[in-house]
């Protein structure tokens, strides 16, 4: 990996009076659980920097790496009609960092921002530092603190994948054939009406 220059950026926090100090990892930590790997932290203490469009206007929702944003609860607390995530040139623009090491400081101008309150569970968290490969630890009162951010529940916990359930009748039946086409599963797993 090549050098990181985040001297701007620790300026950026050193002026805010931020006591956490830039750290370079050595993977990209562009997803929560990347980072939280790196950091040996649980996801949840992962303060992700998500972009999203609030009615064309940038909004940056600081929200627990353990939750999945809920968009419609966002627009009602901002008051927009419309919250989507940015695209990568939007977050760009508004933020002067690429996605996946967007940092909740450091941007162009100031970014409305709503800060995750289950990153309250956490006496340490981590925010991306302006790099995909740079984080810097903080706390849930410095990040409300250091965005001008207002506290909010912007989501849901996270949950695995959803599985489908075999059909009750597999565990009767022999496996399917190996020729079995998509159309030849949807016929063998309809729903039967009952007392057939």
């Amino acid at each position: 990996m090549a050098a990181v220059d985040f001297s701007r950026f620790a300026s950026v926090l050193r002026d805010l009076g931020v006591a956490g100090s830039v750290q370079v990892l050595p993977e990209s930590a562009s997803t929560a659980a990347a980072a939280a790997a790196q950091l040996g932290c649980e996801v949840g203490a992962i303060a992700n920097s998500l972009v999203f469009a609030a009615d064309g206007e940038p909004l940056l929702v600081m929200t627990s790496g353990a939750h999945r944003v809920d968009t419609s609860r966002v627009a009602s607390l901002v008051g927009a009609a419309v919250v989507s995530r940015a695209d990568a040139r939007s977050v760009r623009a508004w933020t002067g960092q690429v996605i996946g090491g967007v940092g909740p400081v450091g941007h162009p101008a100031p970014i409305r921002t709503l800060v995750d309150v289950w990153l309250a569970k956490y006496d340490v968290v981590w925010a991306a530092a302006g790099h995909p490969h740079t984080v810097f630890p903080t706390s849930f009162d410095e990040l409300v603190r250091i965005t001008g951010g207002t506290w909010a529940e912007v989501g849901d916990l996270r949950r695995p994948p959803r599985t489908r359930a075999a059909p009750r009748s597999c565990a009767r039946r022999p496996p399917w054939p190996p020729g079995c086409t998509a159309a030849c599963l949807a016929r063998r797993t309809r729903a039967r009406p009952r007392g057939s």
